[in-house]
C-alpha cells in the first residue's frame, strides 16, 4: 500500500477539520472547536493503480499574527490549501499561504473554496485570480458534502 501524506492549510475557521470528518466519516458538527497544532486522520483509497492511504494532516488555522509551522511541510506529497468563500480575508490569507508552500515545497498545491452551501453576496476577484495559481481547485462544502469526494478522489488519481 501506498501513503501519501497531505497537508491541510487555510485561515481560521475555513472550514478544514470539517473538510476532514466528512470525507473520512461522514460526519458534519455546527460546532467550531479551534485546532491547535496538528491532528492527523487516515483514509485508505482504492485506485485504479492499487490502495492509497492518504495521511491527512490537520493544521492549525493560520492568521495575521501566526503562521504555519514549516517543518509540518516537509515530507508532503501535497498541500490542500482551504478557503471560506464567505471571507474576503481568507482568499488573501490563501495567496499568502500559496507562495509560503512554494518556497518550501514543489509538490501538488491544491484548493477548496469551502462552504459552498451558504449565499455569497460578495464574489469577488480575489476567487478568481487565485484559482490560476492552483493545480486543482474545487468549490466544496463539508457541511453538505458536496464535492468533498470527488476533491479527494481527483487528488489522489494526481498522486498516483
Amino acid at each position: 500500500m501506498i501513503q501519501k501524506k497531505v497537508c491541510l492549510l487555510g485561515a481560521s475557521g475555513v472550514g478544514k477539520t470539517s473538510l476532514i470528518r466528512q470525507y473520512v466519516s461522514g460526519i458534519f458538527d455546527d460546532k467550531y472547536l479551534t485546532s491547535i497544532g496538528v491532528k492527523v486522520d487516515k483514509k485508505i483509497l482504492e485506485t485504479s493503480k492499487g490502495s492509497l492511504q492518504l495521511l491527512l494532516w490537520d493544521i492549525e488555522g493560520i492568521d495575521q499574527y501566526s503562521l504555519f509551522n514549516p517543518r509540518y511541510i516537509r515530507g508532503a506529497s501535497a498541500v490542500l490549501i482551504v478557503v471560506d468563500r464567505t471571507q474576503k480575508q481568507s482568499f488573501i490569507q490563501a495567496n499568502e499561504i500559496y507562495h509560503l508552500v512554494r518556497d518550501l515545497t514543489k509538490c501538488p498545491v491544491v484548493l477548496a473554496i469551502n462552504k459552498s452551501d451558504l449565499i455569497n453576496e460578495n464574489e469577488n476577484d480575489e476567487s478568481l485570480q487565485l484559482q490560476r495559481l492552483f493545480d486543482l481547485y474545487f468549490h466544496t462544502s463539508a457541511k453538505t458534502g458536496e464535492q468533498v469526494e470527488e476533491l479527494f478522489a481527483e487528488l489522489a488519481q494526481l498522486l498516483m
